[in-house]
């Protein structure tokens, strides 16, 4: 016989934005259920591990602590207190314009905290462990769903049939969810992928993320706590398709070199600290947030490439508007009505983002000289205009 569990929330997916939606929900007193087919890598150094990094922004981190999750995040994040730009487009792609963004100039704190993504799931998996209302469950995927009037029924990977007032899809770009719901995306392709490692170098970050723009995409060296005894960098290196992979087939002096001289050696010269992983870049967002008994969040929703630390904060901001839609009324969690404030409330903050970083990244794939030219006289005009340097830390921040 098929097994059957009722929960007031299920959670499909249990990557970052999974299980803090998870802990949010079980925190505030719903029951729930969160399941993911893959069991988390949570080790740096172990096949899988997700070696990107997440800079939590000031609203993030305080969702995060509202779910309790920041406690355990803490002692790990590594402040960022200022965002540096560098255009190093010159024809000898030597660093010719360099402009630092200071969280001070707009507050008190700095813009965000960086983590590593493995470590955020390790600590977030820990955490789930310690909430009663809530079960994750690994090595289980959404198989099926069935959306009634009353509630959504999933049919699970292990044959297991569990049924919610509200079922999140927290399942990815390619989401399960959301094609079982027949929920259409558009997505914008740039023929990019981008490379995420990590680095050791002698000089200290000083709590500084500095994006370097030349050409194929920025060049991105976020603070990381010092490994091994030396100061440590999280990259992020977006490139054309066939430039990735010619870096990535390099051993290894070959591409420190090459990493060196996209680097401008900012922070003296940089060592190879992880292994290389690779990842797709693209826009997409879907057309609705929403299905029935359905909310999309994170890039189920909406995906962006990695440029001013918009993705985990938008998946964030999602589960932010939905729990307190769900606080406010619990009686009708996951009704049309809730859902469709929530599209209302979110959308057009994503599609504006979505809109903002697709701009940003193409201007730093710019190649023809002419247009780096343009693209360092825009920074250096922007940054001169102190209330439009400031309004834009502010929105970037998700500041109103």
């Amino acid at each position: 016989m098929t097994q059957s569990e009722t929960y007031d929330i299920i959670v499909s997916g249990g990557g970052v934005a999974g299980l803090s939606a998870a802990a949010a929900f079980g925190t505030a007193g719903f029951t729930v259920l969160c399941v993911d087919p893959a069991p988390p890598v949570t080790e740096r150094d172990a096949e899988g591990s997700d070696l990107r990094t997440t800079a939590i922004l000031q609203p993030g981190r305080d969702f995060l602590d509202e779910a309790g999750l920041w406690a355990r995040l803490d002692a790990h994040a590594m402040p960022l207190q200022v965002m540096r730009i560098v255009d190093a487009g010159g024809p000898d792609g030597a660093p010719r314009v360099t402009k630092d963004f200071n969280a001070s100039d707009i507050s008190e704190l700095p813009f965000g905290w960086n983590l590593p993504n493995w470590l955020l799931r390790r600590e977030m998996v820990a955490h789930l462990e310690t909430i009663p209302t809530v079960t994750f469950r690994t090595g289980v995927g959404t198989a099926g769903v069935l959306a009634r009037s009353s509630e959504a029924r999933v049919r699970l990977s292990d044959g297991t049939v569990a049924s919610a007032k509200l079922l999140i899809a927290a399942d990815g770009r390619n989401s399960p969810v959301r094609k079982a719901l027949d929920i259409p995306v558009k997505t914008r392709r740039y023929g990019q992928k981008a490379l995420a490692f990590a680095v050791t170098h002698p000089l200290p970050h000083e709590n500084v993320s500095t994006e370097i723009h030349r050409r194929g995409g920025p060049f991105t060296l976020v603070p990381l706590p010092d490994y091994e005894g030396r100061p440590s960098s999280a990259i992020v290196w977006m490139e054309d398709g066939a430039e990735v992979q010619r870096l990535m087939e390099m051993d290894v002096p070959e591409f420190e070199a090459a990493m060196n001289d996209r680097s401008c050696q900012i922070l003296g010269p940089l060592t190879l600290a992880s292994r290389r992983t690779v990842w797709p870049i693209i826009s997409q967002w879907a057309e609705t947030m929403y299905g029935a008994r359905t909310a999309l969040v994170a890039e189920a929703a909406h995906v962006v490439p990695p440029i001013g630390a918009q993705g985990l904060n938008m998946s964030l901001a999602d589960q932010r508007c939905l729990l307190d839609l769900a606080k406010a009324d619990p009686a009708n969690v996951g009704s049309p009505q809730m859902l469709e404030r929530y599209h209302r409330r979110r959308h057009p903050e994503v599609l504006a983002r979505v809109t903002g970083i697709d701009i940003l990244n193409r201007t730093s794939q710019l190649s023809a000289q002419p247009l780096r030219d343009a693209r360092a006289a825009g920074l250096n005009a922007l940054y001169s205009l102190a209330p439009v340097r400031k309004t834009l830390m502010q929105l970037g921040l998700g500041m109103r």
